[in-house]
Formats: structure tokens, C-alpha cells, sequence
């Protein structure tokens, strides 16, 4: 490997290692985890592209589903959405808007359901 193909692949390096230095990872919830009126959780804080969502919840309860804005506002799960059952979810964010809901009956009606806009 030339000098010029090392200084390219060492730029890539410190490029990827500061974006995921700057990657944050929030508690969904906070102490209280994923549950029920949860749909504030995001107000006042700021997202980043790649930061990381943790969803701790009893797998048992309630579960994490990815959907759109259809989805999320009428609380219904799209066919092939993806969705996480661990309890102890992670998911990272995409740019824009991300939105989660719990698919279990009632739950996103009673406020189990969360947006996130990612810059």
C-alpha cells in the first residue's frame, strides 16, 4: 500500500471515529423504560443521525414495533414492519423522522407510541 492509500484510509478512520464519538445513546422513557405515556419522552432533546435508542420494557408486556407516520398515528402496524421483543431493545436512528409503537392491544391508544426527528 502506497503512502497516498494510507493517508485516505487513515482520514476515513478519524472521519467514522468522530461521527460515532458524537453518536448518543438514550434510555426511551428514562428510568421508568418503554411504557405507557411515553409520547412526550422526546420533547426537548436533540437526535442525531446514529444515535441509539434503548427500549427496556418487560418482553412479556409490551414489545417495540418500527412504523411510518401512518402507522404511527393510527396505531397500526404495517405489513412487514419490524418488531423487537427482547425487552431490551437497541435501535439506532435513521435521518429524519423514526416512529415506534407498542403493537400490543390498547398500548399505543394510551400513549405508547414515541416520534423521533433525527438531524
Amino acid at each position: 500500500m502506497g503512502r497516498g492509500s494510507a493517508i485516505v484510509l487513515l482520514v476515513c478512520f478519524l472521519v467514522l471515529h468522530s461521527e460515532m464519538a458524537r453518536a448518543a445513546t438514550y434510555t426511551v422513557g428514562g428510568r421508568g423504560g418503554w411504557t405507557f405515556n411515553t409520547v412526550a419522552w422526546p420533547n426537548g432533546k436533540r437526535f442525531r443521525t446514529g444515535d441509539t435508542l434503548v427500549f427496556n420494557y418487560s418482553p412479556s408486556a409490551h414489545n417495540v414495533v418500527v412504523v411510518d407516520k401512518v402507522g404511527y398515528d393510527s396505531c397500526t402496524t404495517p405489513r412487514g414492519a419490524k418488531v423487537y421483543r427482547s425487552g431490551k431493545d437497541q435501535i439506532r436512528l435513521v435521518r429524519g423522522q423514526n416512529y415506534f409503537i407498542c403493537n400490543y392491544v390498547g398500548h399505543c391508544q394510551s400513549g405508547m407510541k414515541i416520534a423521533v426527528n433525527a438531524a
